[in-house]
């Protein structure tokens, strides 16, 4: 008889190791496009909630085909051409690496560190009007970074509408923060104040009466920290480095390259 050699298991398991490594790889490689198609429809999803325009059980794609994907300089607030940077391709997040800049400590409340040169938004016309803007936020919380969606009434100061589609916060205290109910306290409230200051933030303990009410949305019991982010991303992306100077451009009826 042929003696077995001892090395044929570890050479056994290599081979298999090799096969079932190529097999997810590849099932990895192929299922990418339907990944990126799921997530792109999750997105526009959230767009939709945010806006006030999802229609439970209606097709996602076709009530989102009316809305305006655009593309902005953070820096100048003007539109960006089409042939310049492609909406539909063009990878936000990516780009805050590769082409954005670093932020001091004290122009990052939100935490982001990096800042990306340009900007999808989302515009939902009525006609020649612009009937209200969605913009996509992002800062981080307790644990996770969080990112949203929120839309402004063609007035660009009052919401309309917000929908937080992803984050790492703890199930039952951070993680209301994508619970409807609470969301819906958001609407209605004002952004800035008469001075041009961001005003709007989410109140522990409960929003308080008077004039101070208009910017304020009751807190989340037990979530201190994960609130605390929300008014941070608030307070950056409203402001002059996140989207005050397109919401300026468009009060003042600029439309350049629009």
């Amino acid at each position: 008889m042929v003696e077995e050699s001892p090395l044929r298991p570890f050479y056994t398991v290599l081979v298999l190791a090799f096969v079932c490594s190529a097999l997810v790889a590849g099932a990895a490689v192929g299922l990418r496009p339907l990944q990126e198609a799921n997530r792109r429809l999750d997105q526009q999803k959230h767009i939709l909630f945010a806006a006030g325009l999802y229609r439970e059980g209606g097709d996602v794609a076709a009530m989102f085909a009316p809305i305006e994907t655009r593309v902005v300089e953070l820096a100048s607030g003007r539109f960006v051409p089409e042939e310049e940077v492609d909406p539909e391709g063009y990878r936000q997040l990516q780009a805050a690496y590769s082409d954005g800049r670093a932020l001091a400590a004290d122009q990052d409340p939100a935490k982001i560190r990096h800042l990306e040169k340009y900007s999808l938004v989302y515009l939902v016309k009525e006609g020649e009007r612009t009937d209200q803007i969605i913009l996509p936020v992002r800062g981080k919380g307790l644990w996770s970074t969080m990112y949203a969606y929120v839309a402004l009434d063609g007035d660009l100061r009052t919401i309309r509408g917000v929908s937080f589609y992803e984050h790492g916060e703890t199930p039952g205290l951070g993680g209301e923060v994508e619970n409807r109910r609470w969301l819906e306290g958001f609407r209605g409230k004002e952004v800035y104040g008469q001075g041009g200051e961001v005003l709007l933030s989410v109140v522990q303990g409960g929003a308080g009466e008077g004039p101070d009410a208009v910017h304020q949305v009751d807190g989340i019991s037990g979530a201190t920290l994960t609130v605390k982010g929300v008014n941070n991303l608030l307070e950056f992306w409203f402001g002059e480095h996140g989207f005050r100077p397109f919401i300026d451009n468009l009060q003042r009826g600029g439309t350049s390259n629009g």
